[in-house]
């Protein structure tokens, strides 16, 4: 029997929550995750502490949940997908994110889902999710289906990139995440011929525990340290840049010198970095 995920409400703080403009997280899963990719942040932070279980992930309690959104404000706009993925594939069985989504929508509360699942194209996703209130970002990290198997157990990127497509042409508020984006594992040109409309970047930032999961890395360009982590140099993410020909890319950032020059010299919306399309309800 799966456990229960007992913290699946958190307000990001430090780094990270003095630069997202959505630091309220909510998991609907969480203390592993199947997916158990080899670049995870999150993944490292649990496995150090040793609460990292990528078969049985422990599962959030929906009343619960329920409760926490219902004292929410309309108009908040909650990030579904922070130290695991929201749509992994336990959710074909439990169900808890499609049910989460069904009370935000309920209370008018906005939710930013972010994953590597095809899941949330399935029409049953597809009947709850409520444009107004709805931003997804499906993240990829190759597009090559069989290299993605050796580091990841996500939906393979194909099926990714058709429920992006997907949601593109059916008026979503959606976006590539490009997280983490490795330049040698990226075929531009494929990726450049997608027509996607809009791209969120996010750099791999490595630690120890990353450096002996990820392989075919040349971590020697890592030399940048802050946080606790190793980072690539600014002139080198703007090299890596230049290679996507996407309309609208954001960049979401780590490095606080690196945040403020994508924040007031790149970034469509200096206000969020996530470059989210608000739409007022009518």
């Amino acid at each position: 029997m799966q456990s229960e995920y007992k913290s699946f409400y958190k307000q990001v703080k430090g780094n990270e929550g003095d630069k997202c403009k959505y630091s309220t997280r909510l998991d609907t899963y969480g203390c592993g995750c199947q997916h158990n990719c080899d670049y995870c942040y999150a993944r490292s932070l649990l496995s150090f502490r040793g609460f990292w279980n990528p078969t049985e992930p422990s599962i959030a309690d929906i009343a619960k949940i329920k409760r926490k959104i219902q004292k929410m404000p309309p108009g908040t706009i909650i990030r579904m997908g922070g130290m695991t993925d929201c749509f992994q594939p336990c959710e074909a069985q439990h169900h808890v994110t499609y049910e989460t989504i069904r009370e935000m929508n309920r209370c008018g509360i906005g939710y930013l889902i972010v994953t590597k699942s095809h899941l949330v194209a399935q029409p049953e996703y597809l009947d709850i999710l409520d444009k107004e209130l709805a931003h997804i970002q499906i993240t990829v990290t190759t597009l090559d289906d069989n290299r993605a198997l050796t580091y990841e157990k996500a939906s393979i990127p194909s099926k990714r990139i058709e429920a992006l497509q997907k949601l593109q042409s059916d008026g979503y508020d959606v976006a590539i995440r490009l997280s983490p984006l490795i330049e040698d594992f990226m075929d531009f040109n494929t990726l450049n011929t997608l027509k996607i409309n809009r791209c969120v970047v996010e750099f791999l930032r490595v630690n120890s525990w990353i450096k002996g999961w990820l392989h075919d890395v040349d971590f020697s360009k890592y030399n940048l340290k802050q946080g606790g982590y190793s980072h690539l140099p600014l002139a080198e993410k703007q090299k890596i840049l230049k290679k996507i020909k996407i309309q609208e890319i954001t960049v979401c950032e780590d490095v606080t010198e690196h945040y403020e020059y994508w924040r007031d010299n790149f970034n469509p919306n200096r206000n969020d970095c996530c470059n989210l399309r608000l739409l007022s309800k009518s």
